[in-house]
């Protein structure tokens, strides 16, 4: 079998890799995807990141941190047999629940809590963290699950976690972030 001249040359030289020209450009999604797996590389060794949330890899549901919060990851624990993916944020007081990927995009404005995805980030903590200081996992991710929004929703509506983080998401982020209490206008900062 003859091996094909270029590949010859490649195999000779030791370089196995041809550079990018116009016929070889990289898709635009795949830039993405190499961020993201560079990101969630980091979090695995033991280092916290920051990761934009993008589609295809998670959406986050922000709410308060307090007793009535980490009642709704009991309930999660019940309802899921095993809570999916929480971090809980000492500094600002805030639980960020992994939810399924596209939904901000559904999310119906909720008394207590606000949903997020692409264009913000969030600081993924070290796997290995499961204490403060700084951000860290309440519930560890697992690979087969992300928090379900529908009992996420119901767990909410019913323990109803103060403070809801609307204003402060909106001050912080510059946002306007839709509230029950305002008709659906959003909270936005001054």
């Amino acid at each position: 079998m003859r091996v094909p001249a270029l590949l010859e040359r490649r195999v000779a030289t030791g370089c196995l890799i041809e550079p990018a020209g116009s016929c070889r450009t990289p898709a635009a999604d795949m830039a993405d995807l190499a961020e993201v797996i560079r990101t969630l590389l980091a979090v695995d060794v033991g280092r916290d990141t920051r990761v934009r949330l993008c589609p295809g890899l998670f959406d986050v549901v922000v709410t308060a941190s307090g007793l009535l919060a980490r009642s709704a990851v009991a309930l999660m624990d019940a309802i899921q047999d095993g809570c999916g993916p929480v971090i809980e944020d000492p500094a600002t007081g805030w639980l960020y629940w992994l939810v399924r990927p596209g939904s901000s995009a559904t999310w119906q404005p909720h008394t207590h809590a606000v949903c997020l995805g692409a264009p913000h980030t969030i600081i993924l903590p070290s796997l290995a963290r499961s204490t403060p200081p700084g951000p860290y996992w309440l519930r560890p991710s697992a690979s087969d699950r992300l928090v379900p929004v529908g009992g996420l929703r119901q767990a909410l509506d019913a323990l109803r976690p103060e403070p809801a983080p609307h204003a402060a998401l909106a001050h912080q982020l510059g946002i306007t972030t839709p509230s029950p209490y305002d008709n659906g206008q959003g909270a936005a900062c001054a």
